[in-house]
Order: structure tokens, then sequence, then C-alpha cells
């Protein structure tokens, strides 16, 4: 029998719950009916910011430097991304209907999206954010890259053809499949790969498979609806969301054995952690998100938005550039020459009575207007000069001249 932890005394929960929190940057979680995307401050356990972003958030990654976030929306045809430092989506990009689950490759430069409404996975160019390729994949729903980067797996959803879609990233292609009886759900490696952890709906189980054979190599007994599992790196446990009982199944990867469970908020959906310490946990049923510390079981809740279903968690030290302001004044760019350092990031201001825009040499997307009062932020990740120009008066000029660290 399972067994849950006991209860701790109030102060003492909120105390090692907000210790666990400070550790991390900030939590990321979509709401589902809200359209919207919650910035959750792990220190102070409060949200500190509400995001729009594309209808139905439903697939979320994050960046390994936790400066970029990806949001796919369930109910449209494009991805949103987020810019962590000032907590904006810096751009929307089209990505086909009915996006849904997203995976980032180790090395950060490429994004896997599940195309779910065209059958396909949508590879995209994180330099440059855009669509460098397409894999067919049947009714894709989330997607799995093995730690070494060479392969995807993809859990298909296609009605009587159920399978585990392996890909190979260099050429970008289909390989195999793990044909199933059932409707995959999600799908996550291990450290170093050699474990697959996948659920499936109607089973209440979490189903072990080895990649060397693309064999089911054992069963972790849940309750009812397991949905996600993991093994984050730096944990003691693996961890399992399940949705029956509401709560947080943690088990030991080296036996495949549950170990224990923490009751977490209703309907619990998704999990996350940076550290392997301190997991957060979205509960759909409850409209809230649940700090789990892993090495007592205290928790600690914090009210998000309507529907919560994915989020992500920024690691601890994640820079956070102050931006450099450029004032639009008077028809002229105050300072008109300013100078950076690599990764930092410049904010213009309309601080005028008319409207202006930016317009940059070298093609950056940017406002092409800009209402007294508005403003925009561009990072700058690499040292030269950046030449730009007013896009409504374009005699008022100014240049950005980035310094390598």
């Amino acid at each position: 029998m399972m067994l849950r932890f006991a209860k701790a005394a109030l102060a003492a929960l909120v105390l090692l719950a907000a210790g666990a929190a400070a550790a991390q940057g900030k939590a990321y979680v979509g709401n589902f009916k809200d359209n919207t995307v919650s910035v959750v401050d792990l220190q102070a356990g409060a949200v500190s910011a509400t995001v729009p972003v594309a209808a139905g958030p439903h697939g979320m990654a994050i960046s390994a430097d936790g400066r970029v976030v990806y949001v796919t929306g369930d109910g449209s045809s494009s991805m949103s991304i987020i810019d962590s430092a000032t907590n904006q989506v810096s751009k929307t990009v089209e990505v086909g209907k009915t996006p849904h689950g997203v995976a980032l490759t180790p090395d950060g430069r490429t994004l896997l999206v599940c195309v779910y409404g065209e059958d396909r996975l949508a590879v995209i160019d994180t330099a440059t954010q855009a669509q460098v390729a397409t894999i067919p994949v049947l009714k894709p729903h989330t997607v799995a890259v093995r730690p070494d980067g060479k392969v995807a797996y993809v859990s298909s959803q296609e009605p009587g053809k159920f399978a585990l879609v392996i890909v190979d990233l260099s050429s970008r292609a289909a390989t195999g499949s793990v044909p199933l009886n059932q409707p995959p759900r999600d799908l996550e490696f291990g450290p170093g790969g050699k474990a697959l952890y996948f659920t499936k709906a109607g089973t209440n189980a979490i189903e072990v498979l080895d990649p060397s054979t693309d064999k089911v190599v054992a069963e972790i007994a849940t309750g009812a609806s397991p949905h996600i599992a993991s093994v984050f790196r730096g944990a003691a446990y693996g961890t399992a969301v399940v949705q029956g009982p509401g709560e947080l199944l943690l088990f030991d990867p080296a036996t495949n054995a549950a170990v224990k469970s923490v009751a977490v908020g209703k309907q619990p959906h998704w999990m996350a952690s940076a550290d392997g310490k301190m997991v957060a946990v979205t509960n759909e049923g409850s409209n809230d998100l649940t700090l789990v510390d892993l090495s007592s079981g205290q928790t600690k809740t914090i009210a998000v938005g309507n529907a919560p279903r994915k989020v992500v968690v920024q690691p601890a030290g994640t820079p956070r550039a102050d931006a450099s302001k450029v004032s639009i004044a008077n028809f002229a760019f105050a300072p008109a020459d300013l100078v950076v350092n690599a990764g930092d990031r410049v904010t213009w201001v309309n601080d005028d009575g008319p409207p202006h825009g930016l317009a940059f040499k070298d093609g950056a997307p940017a406002p092409d207007l800009m209402l007294p009062g508005a403003q925009f932020t561009r990072a700058f990740d690499r040292a030269g000069t950046f030449d730009y120009v007013c896009a409504v008066h374009p005699y008022m000029i100014g240049r950005v001249t980035v310094k390598a660290q």
C-alpha cells in the first residue's frame, strides 16, 4: 500500500516550501481556458505577471538558459514565444493546425512541434524562429528527444494505429514504431536515455520502455489515470502525476516500484522541475499550482488561472540583464548611439506625442508603429553594430553597438 506523507505544521510547511522555491527562478503555467500564461515568482509564492498567448495553451518548453519560453495554442495554428526577461510575447510563429506537445533538442538549436491537426512534426530553427522542415507522423500528441539528440519518440494517437513513432533527427524521417493497444499520452526519457517512461489512456500504470530494444520491460502500478512520468536530473526518485487520486507518485527508478505519494490539487495535469528537488504540479481542476519538496513531501499551493495544464520551471541563476532605455522624444532617439554588452536587452519607449516605429537594418522583427507610451525590447546576443531608423520618420536614425563579453 502506498503511504502518504503526514501533514506538518503550517508554519514549517510554508518555511520549507519557500526555501525550496527560493532555489529556483520562475514557473510559467499555461492556463488553457484563459489563453494566458501565469508567471509565478517561486520565491514570493505568487503570480507576478500574466501573459496573453495563442488560444488553448497546450505544449510548453523552456530554453536551457531560461530566457525563452515556447507555448503552442491548441485552439489555433500558432506558437507564442515569451521573452522571460520582459514576460512578453516577443514573436508568434505559425506552425500548423492544432499544435500539441513540443520538445527542444539538447543543444537548444531545434524545437519539435507536434502539429496534431496536420499529421506532422514541425521542425523549428530556434535561431531564426522559423520552420525549416516537416516530418509526417499521424496524430502526434507529445514528443521526447533522447538525451544524445539523435532520436525522438512521438506519441501517435491515430485511431486503430496507436504507437510510439521513432524519428531519426539527422535524416528527419520516421524509422520505426512501437505498436500500442491504447492511445499513448505522454512520454519522457530518464537521465542518460536508458529508459523511456510513457502512459496510456485507460491503463493505470507507467510503462517503462528500453530504447535499446524498444520493448516494455516494466510496469509501475498507479492510481487511476496517470498522465506524465519522469526522472528529473538530480532527483532521488522518479515522479508521476496521477490524475484520479490527485497525487504526485514517487517511484524508485532502479526497481520500478512505487515508493509513496504526495497529495496535490484536483485533476493534476503536468509537472516540471529545474533541480530535481522541487517539483511544480499544475492542477487543472482546482486552478492552482502545487510545489512539492521531494525530500520531505511538504507542499505549497499557489492560485493561478483557469484550467492550468502545462508548466515549465526556469533554472536558478537565469541571467536577467537590465534593459537599457532609448527614449523616443522630440523626433529623436536618446541616446542615438548606445553601447551594450552581448546578452543585454534594450528597450525603446515612445515618450513623444506622435506615433513612431522601429526598423532594423539587419531585418530583425520590430514594431512599425508605436503609439505614445508604447515600448519594445530587443535582446542582443552577439557582438556587432546594429543600425536602425524610425519606421514612420526614416530621417530619425540610431545605432546599438554590442561588445563581446
